[in-house]
């Protein structure tokens, strides 16, 4: 097959990715040209449509407080941006971070580092909690951290095509395809090549793609500690309404949060039972022994629940430090990385997506810096430690 030739290739469609090239696009006016390759172009099994599609600015590092921020204060340009119509359903209910005994210090430390970056979250005694949330059970409760405002969930299909159909407006082209090779010479990604038999040669090469972003690292010889990682989500009803119910996550890891006329509500499995994915078969298991358990403790309500479905879908899971891993390669400089979020990818997406724009245009971070996440620390093993995940 002819080879085709791309200032940038981007390699993954789903929020990263079309980040990217939307900011491209818009944003810091590039010139060159664009192909976004997507093996799966409906996103059926896309961590992105996948995902609770939540956004949060409770976390402990500041940088990753600061990208939320920044994801929200793009979620309320939306009309500026995309126009009139454009509506990801964004429902600002917060989130309600929940702490026994053990976790107090924890999450009074966590509340420091974001008041210090302007989230707007309250911490909360006994109390407050019950107060504003009468529905919960605080008996073996010592505080909460509510989010007020900033924090919240919404309709993730949206927002992909949003960024999607501006960024080809502009003259990103998608490609339906799998990259199966990368050709690499010296210090530099010369091209990609498609399970079709198609050679598409590169000028810089963006890696975003999302749970498979490792083995397309590794294409190129290149070890990156990413890999997929199922996790379910189970959708309950409940009779009794719980009023102004946040996304709630209980001490235990299970949250559970509204979703129209049910919830929607999960758990990450123990870490010995949290292997690399190899199917999208959900483990109802986790619900019997974890979830609804953990659920009717914390809101009596839940104890007469019923489970109506579920779905299991994959992330990008870091296993170094579940952070996010942005940036250059130190040695082969045109390749970039955006991936590795471990669950947070979708909210963090339009500020990776303009923060490698600004590295591909201007060398360089400027909106923020990330340079925090960078590949320097994988090579190195060393841990970038966030607090807050869930």
């Amino acid at each position: 097959m002819n080879s085709e030739t791309y200032d940038v290739v981007i390699v993954g469609g789903a929020a990263v990715g079309s980040a990217v090239a939307y900011f491209l696009t818009h944003d810091l006016g590039f010139a060159g040209s664009i192909a976004v390759i997507e093996r799966d172009p409906t996103y059926a099994r896309a961590a992105t449509t996948l995902s609770a599609a939540s956004i949060r600015q409770q976390f402990s590092t500041p940088e990753n407080i600061r990208m939320s921020r920044f994801g929200i204060a793009f979620f309320r340009q939306l009309k500026e941006r995309f126009g009139p119509d454009a509506d990801i359903a964004f429902r600002e209910r917060g989130y309600l971070l929940l702490a026994s005994d053990a976790g107090a210090e924890t999450l009074k430390a966590n509340h420091v580092a974001q008041q210090t970056e302007g989230a707007d979250i309250e911490l909360m005694d006994r109390a407050a909690l019950v107060g504003r949330f009468p529905w919960l059970n605080i008996s073996d409760l010592v505080l909460g951290a509510f989010g007020r405002t900033g924090e919240g969930w919404f309709d993730a299909h949206a927002l992909l095509t949003l960024l999607r159909n501006a960024a080809r407006q502009r003259g990103a082209r998608y490609i339906h395809g799998e990259v199966t090779g990368l050709e690499r010479t010296g210090a530099r990604i010369t091209g990609v090549t498609l399970a079709n038999g198609q050679c598409i040669a590169c000028g810089t090469l963006v890696d975003a793609a999302g749970p498979q972003a490792g083995d397309v690292a590794a294409l190129a010889g290149i070890a990156l500690p990413v890999e997929p990682r199922k996790r379910c989500v189970f959708v309950v009803a409940c009779r009794t309404p719980l009023p102004g119910m946040p996304l709630t996550v209980d001490p235990t890891g299970v949250w559970i949060r509204p979703e129209g006329e049910v919830y929607i509500c999960g758990v990450s499995p123990p870490e010995e039972e949290d292997a690399r994915a190899r199917d999208f078969e959900v483990e109802y298991a986790l619900f019997d022994d974890m979830v609804w358990p953990a659920l009717a403790h914390r809101v009596p309500a839940f104890e007469a629940l019923k489970l109506q479905r579920a779905w299991a879908g994959h992330y990008d899971y870091n296993t170094l430090d579940q952070n996010a891993v942005i940036g250059r390669h130190p040695e082969v400089d045109n390749l970039i990385f955006a991936n590795g979020f471990s669950g947070h990818g979708l909210q963090q997406s339009p500020a990776t997506g303009r923060a490698v724009a600004e590295l591909i245009t201007h060398q360089k971070f400027v909106s923020l810096d990330l340079s925090l996440f960078g590949y320097e620390r994988i090579a190195q093993g060393r841990a970038l430690k966030e607090l807050n995940i869930i």
